[in-house]
């Protein structure tokens, strides 16, 4: 879309505007309940009805509004979370620690194996770089990508609560792969709703540019709840994990007592590792989940649960 026409989509179009403002300056005096209806509309195209959620998407924007529990903060923070997941399956299930600092300036590169991952811990993507070479690494813009993602208030462009009073760090950990010599790490993605797990989404090829997500049952069966996954051959499979079995009974240990919550996991040479917690998938703002998905993932989430007291 050309600059022309973005400016006059702006002037007439009320939703466009409101998204384009939100990312700009992000409305930080608009209450959170009445910010995230009019994202909702602006996004989904819909009204967001708090009163009676039912998809999955509605029922995270509740979730966001009357579920915050303090212990959230530390689940989504990237470097304490990683003492949570010490105590509740051990330390082997971490992706080793090659540091942490508080500014980019304090980094020792030179200290720095040749390939390594850096992060900040309070968001996603912003500052992350991914190094396999570190000849060929341009420290200063490392730097100011790492600047950027400090910077960035993670919780005000959605109104994701638990990530508004995360400590801002920068943390390093080891590079991974699949197995010796590969270029991918496979994601897998497990959707848990209070202690039980119903998928695990397979996040396959990412470096190529064209990720392909796939969901499988904990029977390793193709669940079609994407477009990929509709338009999957009938008894299309790709090959289980070797870990796998014992990926979804942690996952669903990660996930007790919460309504819903997204294991990220790794496996690397039959090694099991913690990715992260995710609390709200593209922020409930997911344009693109089928509607029948949405509706189903929405069923699972039992708002009854959940103490307001």
């Amino acid at each position: 879309m050309s600059v022309i026409k973005k400016g006059i989509k702006y002037l007439f179009d009320s939703d466009y505007r409101f998204l384009i403002n939100a990312t700009l300056f992000g409305y930080k005096n608009m209450p959170d309940d009445v910010f995230l209806k009019r994202k909702f509309k602006a996004t989904m195209g819909r009204e967001l009805d708090l009163a009676a959620p039912k998809t999955f998407n509605e029922k995270l924007q509740w979730l966001k509004l009357y579920n915050r529990k303090p212990e959230y903060t530390m689940l989504v923070d990237k470097y304490l979370v990683r003492d949570y997941i010490r105590e509740k399956l051990g330390k082997e299930y971490l992706i080793p620690l090659l540091g942490v600092w508080n500014t980019p300036e304090e980094i020792d590169f030179d200290a720095l194996p040749d390939q390594f991952v850096l992060k900040c811990n309070h968001n996603s993507g912003v500052g992350m770089y991914i190094c396999r070479n570190k000849s060929a690494m341009d420290i200063q813009k490392v730097k100011q990508e790492l600047h950027r993602g400090l910077a960035q208030d993670y919780y005000l462009p959605s109104r994701e609560w638990p990530y508004k009073n995360v400590p801002r760090k920068i943390i390093c950990e080891k590079f991974m792969s699949d197995t010796p010599g590969a270029t991918d790490f496979t994601d897998y993605k497990f959707f848990c709703f209070n202690g039980k797990v119903d998928c695990v989404m397979v996040c396959l090829e990412r470096s190529s540019g064209d990720t392909k997500f796939y969901f499988f049952d904990e029977n390793w069966k193709l669940k079609r709840l994407n477009i990929r996954g509709k338009n999957a051959p009938e008894g299309f499979t790709i090959p289980k994990p070797s870990c796998m079995d014992k990926m979804f009974r942690i996952a669903a240990k990660l996930s007790e007592g919460m309504p819903f919550v997204r294991v990220d996991l790794y496996q690397s040479n039959d090694q099991i590792y913690f990715g992260e917690l995710t609390f709200f998938p593209d922020s409930g703002f997911d344009a693109n989940l089928l509607p029948e998905t949405d509706a189903y993932f929405g069923s699972l989430i039992d708002l009854n649960l959940i103490n307001n007291e």
